[in-house]
C-alpha cells in the first residue's frame, strides 16, 4: 500500500511517498517558488544526495503534475505507474471547530474547510489547491485531510476561550485553536511507545521548537492546552514572530508608527521574534554562531527565546498538576542541546534533572534525563508525514 503525503504552502509543495507495508519513505522532495521566477523541484536521491530539477511552475496543478511525473520517471522514479498510489494524505492547516480528527475529503468536508479560510487566509487556500490538483490528475484516488488544529480540539472551554466579549466567539469563532497538532500528537504517542508506557495516567509536555514553536499540555493522551492561539502568532518567541505581547503595546505601536492592521500583522509575524531582537537573522544556527562570537544582541535574543519556553513548561506543569514526561522536538528541539539544557535548568524543584552527556544528541530518539530524574526528558524527532500517512491508512481501512 503506497500513500503520497502532500503539504502545500502558498508557493511550495513538500511531498513524501510511503510504502506503508514497511513504514518506509521511498521518495521525498519539494517544490519551491511556485508562480515565481526560478521555480524548481528538489528531491532526495536513494543514496541521500539531493537533485534539483528546474522547471517553470506557474501554479499548484503543474507542480503536483511535476511531482507525479518525477515519481514515475525512468531516472528518478520510485514507482512504475501512478496506479501504484493508493491514496493521498494532505496536511490541512485550519479546521476551526469543525474537525477534531482526520477525514475523507468529500465535497461536503471541503465546503466546511473553505468556510474556515478567514482563520487561515494564507494556508487554507494553498492546501485546497493541492487537493484540487490531485482531483484533476488522479480523480479516482481517495484523499484524506489531516488537520493541524484537530488534536487541540480536546481543550476545555476555560483553556481555549479568550476573556473578550463572548459574542465574538459566537459570531467569529475567536478562540484558541493551536497549531502543530499533528506533530504534538505524533511525539506524545511515540514517546509512550519509546518508553514502554501507556498514555493513560501520564502528564506530558511536548515542546515543538523550531523557527515556529509551540508547547502543548497533554493528559491521558489528550491535549488540555497549547501555546498558539487563534493564529500561530501567540505563545513562544519564534524566528520572526513576537509570541505573547500586551495587546495594549500593539495599539500603542500602531498609533506611534501609523500602522494599519496589515502593517502591525507584518511587524509581529515577520519582523519580530529572534529577527527583531538579534537584528541579523531569524535562523537559530546564525544566532548560535553570533552568541559564540559574543554578540550582545544575539545573547539577549537567545536568553529571551529559552526563557519563554521555560515559562510555558512551568505553567503547563501547574495546569496538569505535575509532569511525568517532557518531550523536545522540531528543528531546534531535536538538534540544539543547549536549548534543552537551558530550558530545563532551574526545574529541579519539579523533579527535572538533565544528564549533560546524554543531552549531546542530534536528531535521534533519546532519554536525556538522569536515571534518578522523577521526570523523563526525551528527544523525539517529529514525523508529521508518517502521522498523516498512518491516518490515511486508518481511514481507508475503516
Amino acid at each position: 500500500m503506497k500513500v503520497l503525503v502532500l503539504n502545500c504552502g502558498s508557493s511550495s509543495i513538500k511531498y513524501k511517498l510511503f510504502d506503508m507495508d514497511h513504514k518506509e519513505v521511498i521518495a521525498q522532495g519539494g517544490i519551491e517558488k511556485i508562480g515565481l521566477k526560478g521555480s524548481f523541484l528538489k528531491l532526495t536521491l536513494p543514496d541521500g544526495g539531493k537533485k534539483i530539477l528546474e522547471k517553470d511552475i506557474p501554479e499548484h496543478t503543474v507542480g503536483v503534475e511535476f511531482i507525479l511525473n518525477t515519481l514515475i520517471s525512468p531516472e528518478y522514479g520510485a514507482i512504475k505507474s501512478l496506479d501504484e498510489i493508493n491514496a493521498v494524505g494532505h496536511r490541512m492547516v485550519h479546521g476551526g471547530e469543525k474537525f477534531s480528527e482526520s477525514v475523507l475529503l468529500t465535497q461536503e468536508v471541503l465546503d466546511a474547510f473553505i468556510a474556515c479560510n478567514d482563520l487561515a487566509p494564507l494556508h487554507n487556500p494553498a492546501n485546497l489547491k493541492g487537493v484540487n490538483a490531485i482531483s484533476a490528475i488522479l480523480p479516482d484516488v481517495p484523499q484524506i485531510g489531516v488537520f493541524d488544529t484537530a488534536f487541540h480540539q480536546t481543550m476545555p472551554d476555560y483553556a481555549y476561550l479568550y476573556a473578550v466579549p463572548y459574542e465574538l466567539y459566537k459570531k467569529y469563532g475567536v478562540r484558541r485553536y493551536g497549531f502543530h497538532g499533528t506533530s504534538h500528537r505524533y511525539v506524545s504517542k511515540r514517546v509512550c511507545e519509546f518508553l514502554g508506557v501507556q498514555p493513560e495516567g501520564k502528564r506530558i509536555i511536548t515542546c515543538h521548537i523550531g523557527n515556529g514553536g509551540s508547547i502543548s499540555a497533554i493528559k491521558d493522551g489528550k491535549c488540555m492546552d497549547t501555546s498558539m492561539g487563534l493564529t500561530p502568532l501567540e505563545g513562544l518567541m519564534m524566528g520572526t514572530r513576537s509570541g505573547d505581547i500586551d495587546a495594549g503595546a500593539v495599539t500603542f505601536i500602531m498609533e506611534k508608527e501609523g500602522l494599519d492592521a496589515n502593517g502591525v500583522s507584518n511587524l509581529l509575524n515577520k519582523k519580530s521574534g529572534v529577527m527583531g531582537i538579534f537584528g541579523e537573522s531569524s535562523d537559530m544556527r546564525d544566532l548560535e554562531n553570533a552568541v559564540a562570537a559574543g554578540n550582545p544582541r544575539a545573547i539577549l535574543a537567545e536568553k529571551m527565546y529559552f526563557y519563554r519556553i521555560k515559562k510555558y513548561v512551568g505553567a503547563y506543569a501547574a495546569a496538569l498538576g505535575g509532569v511525568d514526561i517532557i518531550v523536545f522536538t522540531g528543528g531546534v528541539g531535536e538538534n540544539q542541546c543547549n536549548c534543552r539544557s537551558e530550558v530545563c535548568e532551574g526545574l529541579e524543584f519539579m523533579g527535572v534533572k538533565v544528564d549533560l552527556e546524554k543531552n549531546k544528541v542530534r536528531g535521534e530518539e533519546a532519554v536525556i534525563s538522569t536515571d534518578d530524574s522523577r521526570v523523563k526528558v526525551v528527544v523525539i524527532p517529529t514525523d508529521e508525514e508518517l502521522m498523516i500517512a498512518s491516518d490515511t491508512m486508518a481511514i481507508l481501512n475503516k
